[in-house]
């Protein structure tokens, strides 16, 4: 789509507008509390510190189900809240999965949105993005295949 504004002068601007397919998404919130230390990014968290991840996950679906939904928001909540289990209260790491790559926010949002994405394979929602927020101010967001 695009439309022809005309000025005073002989000028004319072509604006092109893009059409994306229409999309639900829904969004889902929670928590989980760990500790862990940046082995290779030098300075304060070098060291031993914790933070109180939030966790956002981001599902889509071009059509609602018979139910009229995306996906069940409980349902949605139960499969992130397995996963965040087993981050919880933990020295990420010492989690084989963070055994050779950082535990930063990057890798914890990547982690989750593997793991999120396996629990709904089947399901017709598609997982878009997790974003890990470590703090009020500092998130990371991994949009996934």
């Amino acid at each position: 789509m695009s439309w022809m504004f005309g000025s005073s002068s002989s000028t004319e601007w072509s604006v092109q507008v893009e059409r994306k397919p229409e999309m639900y998404t829904i969004a889902v919130l929670s928590h989980f509390s760990g500790a862990h230390r940046l082995r290779y990014l030098h300075g304060k968290c070098e060291g031993l510190h914790g933070h109180n991840w939030k966790v956002e996950v981001s599902v889509a679906a071009r059509q609602l189900n018979k139910e009229g939904v995306v996906i069940d928001f409980q349902l949605l909540k139960k499969k992130l809240e397995k996963i965040l289990k087993s981050l919880d209260h933990t020295f990420l790491n010492d989690l084989p999965y963070f055994s050779k790559r950082e535990p930063s926010s990057e890798n914890i949002a990547k982690y989750i949105f593997d793991r999120l994405k396996a629990e709904l394979k089947g399901h017709p929602a598609v997982l878009k993005e997790v974003t890990a927020w470590e703090s009020e101010t500092s998130s990371a967001t991994y949009s996934g295949r």
